[in-house]
């Protein structure tokens, strides 16, 4: 990714990464995420590991949303949370090229702005999913604010606003209106690039928070919930075969797991904790354990202690290519019930897929705001 006017990231000063602290020190304001950059970012951190300093598109304190999106890229920014009594459950997605739409594949992925969408999802009794594809005339970006359509997301005073009005798909079609509020314990200051050039970054903003959730139909409750985010500058399928990704509450903070085997073969396989003072480090794995496979026949894993198996507790979104659920895993003889996702993109590659999700991914491509 390049920086501002060009200036190459290379450049930039790492940190040890093994163990990096809470974000702190300023960034320069971000830069395109253009096809020019992959490569630019490199690797990982300056000891060897995964963890690297966050840089490049200024939100080493916090998100920044005023960032542009080159041709075949993407960047989203995902929040879950999961109620208290582990009942109910939501998650929002912000995107600028929409990775899952059919719509921006089919458009040649040329003008990720175009294809823009806040994706909402509420899991338990009467859940409802929401993921309109709109057009660039329904964006609108700020330094603290992404704006899509009818729906936007605030960063403001060390929070994260989500304020909704959206229309759910079939087969339970409605209108999903509220807001969620998420608290960030800390922020932290660190990425993971996902690919040896750079080419996909996760950046993990607050992986220890709370949520409140204030939605119609009664979805009103409040729990432990997450914040990352992820940038890219190709498609996820050209250079992914398959990932699971798992964020798991613990006494001390959080810990999350991400792995993930390349097209070219290679794998990832990334274990960090994070500390309720947004301080994060990387940990030795547990061992890879096997999950049931999904109602798509979707493989799935996780990691769990020796010995011990890990299940699906709630099912909260199953679709051909993609799961995610509630699982209860075991880490450093630690129970605990997480949020785990796991993706297919050879399945999703396929062109025959495309029109099942177009019934799910609306097009809406005109918008014009109040004020």
């Amino acid at each position: 990714f390049p920086g501002v006017d060009g200036r190459d990231l290379r450049a930039q000063s790492a940190r040890a990464a093994g163990s990096v602290p809470a974000s702190g020190g300023g960034d320069a304001p971000p830069g395109p995420l253009d096809r020019g950059g992959r490569g630019a970012s490199g690797g990982g951190g300056a000891d060897g590991g995964h963890l690297r300093p966050a840089r490049g598109r200024g939100d080493d304190r916090g998100p920044r949303f005023d960032i542009t999106v080159g041709p075949d890229g993407y960047a989203w920014w995902y929040i879950d949370g999961v109620s208290d009594d582990g009942a109910r459950a939501v998650s929002v997605i912000g995107f600028i090229g929409s990775v899952f739409s059919p719509w921006y594949r089919w458009s040649g992925r040329r003008n990720p702005a175009d294809h823009c969408c806040i994706n909402v999802a509420t899991y338990g009794p009467g859940g409802r999913f929401t993921m309109t594809d709109r057009g660039q005339a329904a964006l609108r970006q700020a330094h603290d604010m992404l704006e899509v359509g009818p729906s936007r997301m605030i960063w403001r005073d060390g929070q994260l606003v989500i304020d909704i009005d959206e229309l759910s798909a079939p087969p339970l079609p409605g209108r999903v209106r509220g807001r969620i509020t998420l608290t960030p314990s800390a922020v932290t200051g660190v990425e993971v690039p996902l690919t040896p050039d750079g080419s996909h970054v996760w950046r993990p903003f607050a992986p220890v928070a709370t949520i409140e959730v204030d939605l119609n139909r009664g979805w009103k409750f409040t729990g432990h919930g997450y914040f990352d985010a992820n940038f890219g500058t190709a498609a996820l399928e050209a250079d992914f075969r398959t990932w699971t990704w798992g964020r798991f509450p613990t006494r001390e903070g959080a810990v999350c797991f991400y792995d993930a085997t390349r097209r070219d073969g290679s794998e990832l396989a990334v274990s960090v904790a994070f500390d309720a003072d947004g301080s994060a480090r990387e940990i030795v794995a547990p061992p890879p354990a096997r999950l049931s496979r999904t109602l798509w026949a979707l493989a799935r894993g996780t990691r769990a202690d020796p010995g011990y198996r890990p299940q699906q507790v709630k099912g909260m979104l199953d679709a051909p290519f993609y799961s995610r659920s509630m699982v209860r895993t075991q880490i450093g003889g630690e129970e605990t019930v997480g949020v785990h996702e796991a993706l297919d993109l050879r399945r999703f590659a396929s062109p025959l897929l495309k029109p099942m999700l177009a019934l799910r991914v609306p097009r809406r491509k005109g918008w014009q705001f109040r004020e």
